[in-house]
């Protein structure tokens, strides 16, 4: 009875339940990580924007009282005084600020108002080139990076300058003690372990809600790890990421900037706490899924047995066939798709032999025939035609004038250039005209019209796309010449019988022609000038004046007997008439 492979494999993948339950339980695990992750983010963002906004306006707090302190003028000592009180006045309503320095628009220092050091007044240091002058002068309102004081307690110079623009600005320094935002970091709690930290620029602690690693002062080491999880928030478009934090804990963490300052809030959670429902969940589908696995590797070890020895037989007869041994049959008896599967595949061998056959006999015809020749043969399915016979066929010759003496002076890649143009162009019109290429060297190629192939008319075939291969290459010279080569075109064609088959040995076999004609066509392409095309008799006499022709009168070409009577072609290029005697071009009278 034959048994469908599908109905095996359906009925033990619906036993096993391995799939179903794998993707239910990776899909529940994923969409369970997404949703707290998203929820975790949204919580510890909201936290970190809430810290940011009560450090913003906390710093707003010393701004604005600060900046109604800038005087415009202050050109005598009663007006230092009246200054002097209204700095204590503002270190009275704000504590976090430690010391308030006035310096005019000259850059010298008028006075200094401190908490905890000496004050003075009409100094007159030169503070021109204090950072925090020209950064009030640039920004307007300009907070310096974070200093400790004594080594421990952080704190932050701002600096102010008014906005006239008409007169030089005068510029207020404050000191302000950091200590206060322990207070909003302090308040932060995210479940259990949750925290808040605060940042400068450099990644220096600000504050902490452990109070005791801000007043440990700047380590270095801790910063850069702050930076670097900064720059990972940053990455990620803001969300929360899991990364460790400067203790190498591992932490969920997101961040929100003070944008006045340029600090940076961060609020962790311990990865083991915002997770926790998670990996619970995992536990849970991991036990079902390991029992699926094991019910699952029992079946498909009974099922493997079945199969092993049919699927061996097609891996070594794919190999084989693979390998180009296409007589070699895989016997498979199974009953169901295996078996149907060996069959294919001894199909699929009888029909590849048949195509290499094949290509084996198109790559030997395309060697020497035109692709749609070649194919014509092919189809024919009789190589008989390539054998050697008698034929009337026209030869017919070209190449560059000029091209020996350009080669000698060009460089390798400038011949081979010019070489893949003029073979493209040629080779497009012979595939056109479906004419036989038996060689070519270096510049020169030989065409044979009419063999193996006939064709109707062959001396107007040949002619005219003699003359499309003439207009085409004269329009390469032109560009040729205008980068300096001295090149020329010539061509030669004659008619007349001829043996012609294939010659050559076992490895490497060409289609040519042998006689007299084929001799006559390359003195002929020999003795053409550029834009000539000349031809002989046989050729001219089959024309009818379908093509104009003139008449060059006969000539003695090299290693032939007697003279030969010499035609050239007239092309749409130029005419190039020769003269008769009178000195008068003449048409070829046949």
């Amino acid at each position: 009875m034959r048994r469908s492979l599908f109905r095996k494999y359906f009925l033990v993948l619906f036993a096993a339940v391995v799939f179903p339950m794998a993707a239910s339980g990776i899909s529940d695990m994923w969409f369970s990580y997404v949703d707290q992750r998203a929820i975790l983010s949204a919580l510890l963002r909201s936290e970190a924007t809430s810290a940011a906004d009560k450090i913003e306006s906390f710093l707003d707090g010393i701004k604005i009282p600060l900046g109604s302190t800038i005087p415009e003028d202050v050109s005598a000592n009663a007006g230092v005084k009246q200054l002097r009180l209204l700095f204590l006045r503002v270190m009275h309503q704000v504590p976090g600020i430690l010391s308030i320095s006035f310096v005019d628009g000259a850059g010298a220092e008028r006075l200094h108002v401190s908490r905890t050091g000496s004050n003075r007044t009409e100094g007159g240091a030169d503070r021109s080139g204090d950072p925090a002058v020209v950064g009030a002068r640039t920004a307007k309102v300009w907070y310096g990076p974070v200093i400790y004081r004594q080594g421990s307690e952080p704190s932050v110079t701002m600096a102010m300058a008014n906005y006239d623009d008409t007169v030089l600005e005068n510029t207020i320094i404050a000191e302000i003690s950091l200590k206060p935002i322990w207070l909003i970091v302090s308040e932060i709690r995210v479940g259990r372990s949750g925290q808040a930290l605060v940042v400068d620029q450099t990644g220096h602690l600000i504050a902490h809600p452990a109070i005791s690693k801000v007043m440990q002062g700047a380590d270095e080491k801790a910063a850069l790890a702050l930076r670097g999880l900064r720059d990972a928030i940053a990455a990620a478009g803001g969300t929360a990421i899991a990364n460790r934090n400067a203790e190498n804990e591992r932490v969920v963490t997101a961040s929100a900037p003070v944008a006045a300052a340029g600090w940076t809030v961060f609020v962790e959670q311990s990865q083991a706490e915002a997770f926790a429902p998670l990996y619970a969940s995992l536990w849970r589908t991991g036990g079902l899924f390991l029992a699926a696995t094991v019910l699952a590797a029992v079946l498909a070890y009974w099922l493997a047995r079945r199969m092993s020895g049919p699927i061996r037989l097609l891996e070594e007869g794919a190999l084989k066939i693979g390998a180009g041994q296409f007589d070699h049959r895989i016997n498979i008896v199974t009953g169901d798709e295996l078996e149907r599967l060996a069959a294919r595949f001894n199909e699929m061998a009888e029909e590849l032999a048949i195509s290499r056959d094949r290509a084996e006999r198109m790559t030997r015809l395309k060697r020497f025939l035109a692709p749609q020749v070649a194919e014509l043969v092919e189809k024919a399915g009789d190589e008989r035609i390539l054998a050697g016979q008698r034929a009337e066929v026209v030869a017919v010759f070209c190449d560059l004038r000029g091209f020996t003496a350009f080669s000698a002076h060009a460089a390798p890649e400038d011949i081979m250039q010019l070489l893949r143009e003029y073979y493209a162009a040629l080779g497009a019109i012979i595939t056109r005209y479906e004419v036989t290429l038996t060689s070519f060297s270096a510049d020169g190629l030989m065409i044979l019209v009419n063999a193996p192939v006939p064709c109707e008319e062959p001396a107007l075939h040949a002619l005219k796309m003699a003359v499309d291969m003439q207009e085409a290459v004269q329009g390469l010279i032109s560009g040729w010449r205008q980068r300096g080569y001295q090149i020329g075109f010539g061509m030669g064609l004659a008619m007349g019988w001829a043996t012609v088959g294939r010659i050559g040995y076992e490895a490497r076999v060409d289609y040519t022609a042998i006689g007299n004609v084929v001799n006559l066509a390359s003195r002929l392409c020999s003795s053409a000038e550029d834009r000539q095309i000349l031809i002989d008799y046989s050729v001219a006499r089959h024309l009818h004046d379908k093509i104009p022709i003139v008449d060059l009168g006969t000539r003695q070409l090299k290693g032939l007997d007697g003279l030969i009577r010499v035609f050239n072609v007239e092309t749409k290029d130029r005419p190039d008439l020769a003269p008769n005697p009178n000195g008068v071009p003449r048409k070829a009278r046949l």
